[in-house]
């Protein structure tokens, strides 16, 4: 009795720091997911968004004072590579419209995004996702990708030129305000090239293409007209202003990213900016690329392939806002007198849709570009899974049938393994009545007792942790579905049926307030939904099918197996909670036809019904 008081007091206490976690973790977090959300649609909706291209006040140079700094010299024996950056306070904020309508502006326009470029600087500060929304509501704003200096959340991308001060050179900077030598609107199919005289010899010429997904190729040409050579360094730089919100999930990175040559993969969250070291330098490369990445968006520099750069992320203060660029710069580019010089790099900014992104790594043979999706560690279960259900998705239309149809050739590769198993856990069931003889014939010892089945079980050719196979050998491919549906924008606001409207969030529905009859909305640990009831109800039916444990402690786990497994899954997203449902119906069906083949009786209501029936004590016990 005191072993089963001590499981008892095991299993409540672990309820309780399950309930916990979901009361003062879990269930705020996501409350405050959705507060963000409404009020960054009510902000969206109640701005009226400035006409991309529209006319604009002048601007006078030198008023951005968000923009980076000067760069030290260029580098002599002794002395620092410069930088990208600097250490200039943040401007006053504004709206994001106002924003974009104090500046003179070229209008860009393709299937995917909308926004502009500001003149000020040469910038690409104002991207919107015309194919996303932030909520399932057709009438939701569009995602907000970028946005100017000096707006609330500002996110942008900017190129150039650097150069040794003692060169005395005038280059174009944030301040500087291009003139439109040619297009009127960027869109796949006509280009914008921008031009600004310094006056002294240099004419400068940047050429904007985009494609029709997310891909901006910026060229930068220098005429160089004058009796000196000048010596330039190209950059490159994203800047963000402000922490924005995050997932805070540890299967997945949200912050500064890279990969760079052999080293691979680099990953830098913001708090390790913050709070460490400020700055992260990687090695210098000539293959890779480096970038900020969201759970679903990405902005991201891809140098050109071959040419050394140095690559940095960092961070600094301006007022109560964190500043976190991720930058680099490119080898020094010697224009003669008389002379020119081109160089040219790629933006990404937009969705990290899975085709695109491979498409992009292929075409340009972008180092590891297909990283900036964060597989994971099972990165060789988890893309190939993707790209099934993906397929499948294609073929009839809906990710969540797409899902049930993956489980089916999951249970089909599993078959011969998962049949093993079961054929054993008939054998068990048929030994049973020889089972309860041992534990007659050695009541009080436990070791007698425990060897003689052994015995018997290896006679018998049984393994007694066959029950455990089914669910073990799923959970690879469980973690790395749920990976797919954490991770891609495809599972993102994907319907199934019925009130299931995104296969990535969990099920909406609460049996506590009868799923939606009555007028209650009840707190996150109380969100049980249809879904996870039917996971949890075959999941525990599936149990009943096998024999009952001989260990009471062992009977008392599988009992409250399903009702934790309930809790848990129930705020994981719904297109997991139906693939473990649909497989525990499978496995009802494959362990039911099994146990017919091998004689076996089927009582699974029978071993439901003795589930909840109060079991006598035996004479003399407590």
């Amino acid at each position: 009795m005191s072993e089963n008081r001590n499981l008892i007091l095991a299993i409540v206490l672990s309820l309780v720091v399950l309930v916990a976690w979901q009361y003062f973790y879990a269930g705020p977090k996501i409350e405050q997911e959705q507060q963000r959300q409404a009020a960054l649609e009510t902000q969206q909706q109640e701005q009226t968004v400035a006409t991309p291209g529209s006319p604009a006040p002048d601007v006078t140079p030198g008023s951005d004072s968000a923009a980076p700094a000067a760069p030290p010299a260029t580098p002599t024996p002794g002395q620092a590579t410069p930088q990208p950056g600097g250490t200039a306070p943040a401007a006053a904020e504004t709206s994001r419209a106002a924003a974009i309508a104090n500046s003179a502006r070229v209008p860009v326009d393709t299937p995917s995004i909308s926004g502009s470029i500001n003149l000020k600087g040469g910038r690409i500060d104002d991207i919107v996702l015309k194919q996303y929304r932030e909520t399932v509501k057709p009438d939701s704003p569009n995602i907000v990708l970028f946005s100017p200096s000096g707006a609330p959340d500002a996110y942008y991308a900017e190129m150039g030129w650097v150069a040794d001060p003692a060169a005395n050179l005038s280059l174009p900077t944030a301040d500087t305000v291009w003139s439109v030598e040619s297009g009127a609107t960027l869109t796949p199919s006509s280009p914008v090239v921008l031009s600004w005289d310094n006056g002294a010899g240099l004419t400068f010429k940047r050429t904007y293409k985009v494609d029709d997904d997310y891909l901006f190729t910026v060229s930068d040409a220098v005429e160089n007209s004058g009796d000196d050579a000048a010596v330039l360094y190209p950059y490159a730089l994203i800047s963000r202003h402000g922490k924005p919100h995050t997932t805070n999930f540890y299967i997945l990175h949200e912050g500064l990213l890279g990969v760079f040559g052999d080293e691979g993969l680099q990953e830098v969250d913001y708090d390790d900016l913050t709070e460490d070291a400020r700055h992260v330098t990687p090695p210098k490369v000539s293959r890779g690329w480096l970038g900020i990445t969201d759970k679903y968006w990405a902005a991201t520099l891809i140098p050109r392939q071959g040419t050394q750069f140095q690559p940095k992320f960092s961070s600094r203060a301006a007022g109560a806002k964190n500043i976190f660029q991720a930058d680099y710069l490119a080898d020094p580019v010697t224009v003669a007198a008389g002379g020119s010089a081109t160089t040219e790099q790629r933006l990404f900014a937009g969705a990290k849709q899975v085709a695109v992104i491979d498409r992009y790594g292929d075409a340009y043979d972008i180092e590891g570009f297909d990283l900036l999706i964060d597989w994971g560690w099972f990165y060789f279960i988890t893309k190939p899974l993707f790209y099934i259900i993906d397929y499948l998705f294609r073929l009839v239309g809906n990710f969540g049938i797409a899902i049930l149809v993956v489980t089916v050739m999951v249970k089909l590769v599993f078959f011969p393994l998962a049949n093993k198993s079961y054929v054993s856990m008939s054998r068990m069931k048929k030994i049973q009545p020889q089972v309860q003889a041992l534990k007659e014939r050695f009541p009080d010892d436990k070791v007698k007792q425990q060897q003689a089945q052994m015995e018997l079980f290896q006679k018998e050719k049984i393994n007694p942790l066959s029950g455990c196979l089914p669910i073990v050998i799923q959970i690879p491919v469980f973690f790395a579905l749920y990976k797919v549906l954490f991770v891609t924008i495809e599972m993102r606001h994907a319907p199934f049926f019925g009130w299931i409207q995104d296969l990535a969030a969990p099920d909406p529905t609460s049996v506590f307030n009868l799923f939606g009859l009555i007028a209650w909305d009840p707190p996150h640990m109380l969100m049980i939904g249809v879904w996870p009831l039917i996971m949890g109800v075959t999941m525990f039916l599936q149990m009943k099918l096998n024999p009952a444990p001989p260990d009471p402690t062992q009977q008392m786990i599988f009992t409250w197996m399903p009702v934790l497994f309930t809790f848990m899954l129930a705020s994981f997203p719904a297109g997991l909670v139906i693939y473990w449902a649909w497989n525990n119906s499978l496995s009802i069906l494959q362990q039911y036809v099994i146990m017919r083949r091998q004689g076996v009786k089927v009582e699974l209501f029978k071993n439901v019904a003795d589930t909840f029936k109060k079991k006598k004590p035996k004479e003399g016990g407590s």
